[in-house]
Formats: C-alpha cells, structure tokens, sequence
C-alpha cells in the first residue's frame, strides 16, 4: 500500500531524513516512532505530497509521489499535527469545502460529508462553529476531513495531542475502527498508544531508521529486563552519587549474559540481559559480593519504552 524507498531530504548541508526505506501493508496500521526533529514529519508531508524529496521514491497504491502526485492526494487523507481548520465555519460547511477541494462530485458531497461526520462522532455538532468546540471535537473535525473522500491511507501526525484521558480513549477506538478500511501510518509520542493500536513499529532517529519490526517480535523478544534497588547509603553509595553509580555499572555491565545498564536515581538500576535467570543469580552475587546490599530484584518483560531507548541510545554518535 505504501513503499518507501531511500528517501532523501536534504535542507542544504542537513539531512532532515537520510535513505528511509520501509513498507506499509494494506490494513495494517503502523507506529511511527521518534525523538523530536527525527524525521517523523517530514517523511509525512513528503508522502501526502506537501514537500517534494530531494531524492528517493515513495509509492502509494503504485502511484509515485513526483510523478502522480494529483493521485496519490486522491488515496491519501491527513491528520497534520496543527489541525487546519477554519474556525469561523460550521462543522458542515467546512467539511463540504474539503469535499470540494477533494473533487468529490457536487451531488455525492452532502452523503460524503454525513458519512465523514457519523464516523467521527460529530454529526450532532454539524451546525456548531468550530472555534466553539473542545479540542477533542476539533479533534474529530480534522479526522473526518482525512476521511472526505474515502481514501485508502489515512496518515495521521499525534492525533490525540493535547486531549483529556477520556478523549484519547475515544480517539484511539475511533483510529483502531477506522483500520478495518483504511491502512493507517500513525505518528505519536505516546508509547502505550502504538502498543494499544498498531500491529507493527518503525523507529527513526537523526533522519534514519534505527528499528522496525512486529509489536509481537520487538515486545516479545529474546530479551528481558531486571530492575533492582541498591540499598542506601552502602559502601560509600548515596543514591545520588554519579560516582557510585558508575562503579555499580560497570560492575554489572562485566556480567556475563548483560547488555545494558541503566540508572534511574535513589539506587534503583534497570538492567538488560538476554532471557534466562542465570545472569539475574550473578547480579545478586556481584552486587553483594561489592559491599553493596540488594534490596530489590524484580524481573518484566521488555516495554515498547525499552526498546525505544535502546534504538535511540545505541544510535547516539555521529550519524555521518
């Protein structure tokens, strides 16, 4: 449905994304995850059409984004972060304008747009200003102009950015049904919102994919996680002591069986090890074998959150 291959975006020396690569199948909906100014937005409005690659090529249901831009638009909807909405209009009117705008024929736009409206919960609100509404109307406003139209992929930029709890909720239910019709490419910073929703996760950083794959096959790998508590203060230790916290560390990360250690303050390390309790008895031996107490050991399974700073963390150094 979608195909993206070495794309390029270049804002003269910066490379805003740098040979992005990756695929989104029909009915699927996919996490698009990154820090801040890691491309995310910028790959997006390349694929909707609204910035033109430096080099590369995008697909969507087979059209290229430089060639047939006018069809892509066509199976295209979108969510922009900053909804573009007229606030002095009706809910209606500004949706048979989008309708419009769409090509829909003049006789199919009152059907159009009442079907946009019902999908998004907001057909009671048709006669109401939209500067009048709750940020979470607006909300639903901007997705059902992304619906004008019935496009096959929906492309949405932190779609539930700034609502209350119970309207992230509404939200997230409305996106998972809209997924039984549409493929779906979903940016947020919200981690457990792609665990929730998506089906598969692409992690990009500094312009470059650093990690994708199956919510099922990142969550549930090979790999789990410890999290103990030093007791304080002990062999000098205060909780707060960068020093001491560095010693324990590298005490751990000489372990047999650890990959990474984290320390999160007040004694308290996070530490990353490949499945199996034997690494977890040399923690507790290392750990009391220092001087140190142990307080706590508890193990879990690897969140969307650890895997997030892994990809990040292990992508930290120059990326030229």
């Amino acid at each position: 449905m979608i195909e993206v291959k070495d794309l390029v975006k270049r804002y003269g020396p910066i490379a805003a994304i740098d040979g992005v690569s990756f695929r989104v199948e029909s009915g699927e909906i996919l996490g698009f995850l990154g820090p801040n100014a890691a491309g995310k937005t910028t790959t997006m409005r390349i694929l909707t059409g609204f910035s033109p690659p430096t080099s590369g090529t995008a697909l969507v249901e087979g059209f290229d984004i430089t060639r047939n831009p006018i069809e892509v638009k066509r199976r295209v909807g979108y969510l922009p972060e900053n909804v573009p909405l007229y606030g002095e209009m009706l809910v209606s009117s500004f949706l048979r304008y989008v309708a419009e705008i769409k090509g829909i024929p003049r006789q199919a736009r009152t059907r159009e747009v009442n079907l946009a409206m019902e999908r998004c919960g907001v057909a009671h609100m048709a006669k109401r200003i939209i500067a009048n509404l709750s940020k979470g109307y607006r909300q639903r406003v901007g997705l059902a102009q992304a619906l004008i139209g019935n496009p096959p992929v929906l492309i949405l930029d932190e779609p539930t950015v700034g609502l209350d709890p119970q309207q992230i909720v509404e939200i997230r239910r409305m996106i998972k049904d809209l997924a039984r019709e549409h493929t779906v490419l979903l940016s947020t910073h919200i981690l457990p919102e792609v665990t929730m929703i998506c089906q598969r996760v692409l992690i990009i950083h500094r312009g470059r994919i650093v990690a994708q794959d199956s919510m099922e096959n990142l969550v549930g790998g090979p790999k789990t996680t410890c999290e103990i508590q030093i007791g304080v203060p002990e062999a000098g230790f205060n909780g707060n002591d960068d020093e001491g916290a560095d010693r324990i560390r590298r005490i751990l990360m000489g372990l047999g069986g650890v990959e990474n250690v984290v320390y999160e303050g007040e004694g308290r390390f996070s530490v990353q090890g490949a499945s199996g309790g034997f690494w977890r008895d040399r923690i507790a031996g290392a750990i009391v074998e220092s001087g140190y107490t142990l307080r706590t050991l508890r193990e879990r399974g690897r969140t969307l959150e650890d895997i997030f700073v892994s990809a990040v963390t292990s992508d930290a150094g120059d990326p030229s």
